[in-house]
């Protein structure tokens, strides 16, 4: 899938990419919120999702609803959503972030307490930069959340020349025994430009194959043979086949909550790179 692809990126990549890239249609090979976000940003658009049945468990982990409740709770507070979250829930927030920009997000607020969804690993990452006070929601990424401090260990003893690599929308005690902190698209920028040339990498393993083709002459190993995203995997060749000759299935946000859920989306989009 990823050869095939005209545009391989994480999903602050993508988002950008969907409000200026040069196509009528765009094709998702990915999970629901990154097809609801390109239709967001690019409502003129055909945007489809070969997988319609592509989900990421995380972003279901907030309701709209609870996002209102937060903010009566704590009124004071800015609403920071991830980008993997539903268009609904984004329509309740502030502004968005990514994993590559979530503690420029935060700092770039006026608000000294930021309501952070749904992951709490990110938010817990984000607390390490900045001195607001972060309120975490309990969501997670079933796919980072499994891997263990015990993992990283383990793959150090295995690859001692190795460097350790993660996400973090791992858990604290994956981050406290890495070596760097990045999102996927700057995982590969690192490596590809460190003079290292032995990597373990703590992210989903669909992404090993980029390093291998950005990275040659190096070599690299996943953290977890478990990190395996089977949503991010529903896709296939004859699905976009499929998808591209009937333009369908189709993914649409209502107007009401595009236009609510795109200004959190630019606001995020507006801030200096």
């Amino acid at each position: 899938m990823q050869e095939v692809a005209d545009l391989v990126g994480d999903s602050l990549e993508l988002a950008r990419a969907a409000a200026t890239i040069d196509a009528d249609v765009l094709v998702f090979c990915g999970v629901d919120f990154m097809a609801e976000t390109a239709a967001i940003l690019a409502p003129a658009k055909t945007v489809l999702l070969p997988a319609a049945d592509a989900c990421c468990p995380m972003a279901g982990m907030v309701t709209p609803g609870e996002v209102r409740v937060l903010r009566e709770r704590f009124p004071e507070a800015a609403v920071v959503a991830y980008v993997n979250t539903s268009a609904a829930v984004k329509a309740e927030s502030d502004i968005c972030c990514t994993s590559a920009n979530a503690v420029a997000v935060v700092e770039s607020l006026a608000a000294d307490r930021v309501i952070f969804l749904p992951d709490r690993n990110l938010g817990r990452y984000v607390v390490r930069f900045t001195k607001k006070e972060i309120l975490p929601w309990e969501g997670y990424c079933i796919v980072h959340d499994r891997m263990t401090g015990d993992e990283v260990t383990a793959a150090r003893h295995a690859h001692p020349d190795a460097e350790v690599l993660v996400h973090p929308e791992c858990r604290p005690e994956v981050i406290d025994r890495a070596d760097h902190v990045f999102s996927t698209s700057g995982m590969v920028r690192h490596a590809c430009a460190s003079p290292r040339r032995e990597f373990v990498i703590g992210t989903e393993v669909g992404i090993l194959h980029q390093f291998e083709k950005k990275c040659p002459g190096r070599v690299f190993h996943p953290l977890s043979n478990r990190a395996v995203c089977v949503n991010m995997k529903k896709t296939d060749l004859p699905e976009v086949l499929a998808a591209l000759e009937g333009l369908k299935p189709r993914v649409t946000v209502p107007e009401e909550t595009a236009v609510r859920a795109r200004v959190a989306i630019q606001r995020m989009l507006d801030l200096p790179r």
